[in-house]
């Protein structure tokens, strides 16, 4: 069965996540803007890249490889077109995380935001100890009472993930983490619409 992200166009998910209501593509923003200073690496690799989102604010002369990993091509294409300011630096790879991590190259810093939920920790877990990062920096959606995806009018876009996603929480990914020698060396969280909340969690070898 085929990953059901390569089905999703970009333009719904990113009118979706940027909605009033949803806020999350904007927060998402903010948050990776600091990602990106949280530890010295020349190496990072963003999981789940989507279309680039948060991109703008890497200096390319800071990192010799910025690497964008992502299951639908057509994301990556998105991701190569908008930022020609990494031309050279950023490196796109089409891998199902799901399936054969072999594709990924070892990364100084390993970023995943709202991707965990999709693979779920043992698999995350696998793919940090197949990178080997110095530096691991998570972004988790905390729900409260609403379901995981916001009520918006593209919400039956997303119907096809039901069968992929898992709830994810901090103690769970933490003593994954810590499985493999990471401590926690920071946590923070943002509000959300709707009574979610967006969770950074940092750990560190």
């Amino acid at each position: 069965m085929s990953n059901p992200w390569t089905t999703i166009p970009l333009d719904d998910y990113e009118k979706h996540m940027a909605l009033e209501q949803v806020y999350q593509l904007q927060t998402l923003n903010e948050m990776m803007a600091e990602q990106w200073d949280c530890c010295p690496a020349q190496t990072v690799m963003i999981l789940g890249i989507a279309g680039g989102n948060g991109l703008e604010h890497i200096d390319p002369k800071r990192f010799r490889a910025v690497y964008g990993v992502d299951v639908n091509a057509a994301y990556l294409n998105a991701c190569q077109e908008r930022h020609p300011a990494l031309d050279g630096v950023l490196q796109t790879l089409c891998v199902d995380l799901s399936a054969d991590l072999s594709p990924l190259p070892r990364a100084e810093l390993l970023v995943a935001d709202l991707l965990i939920e999709y693979i779920g920790c043992e698999r995350f877990r696998d793919v940090a100890a197949h990178v080997k990062p110095n530096h691991i920096s998570c972004i988790l959606q905390i729900d409260t009472n609403s379901a995981f995806v916001s009520d918006s009018p593209y919400l039956h876009t997303f119907d096809c993930l039901d069968p992929i996603h898992r709830s994810i929480g901090e103690h769970e990914l933490t003593q994954a983490m810590e499985s493999l020698g990471y401590a926690k060396v920071l946590r923070m969280e943002k509000d959300l619409p709707n009574g979610k909340k967006l969770l950074r969690a940092d750990y560190s070898f």
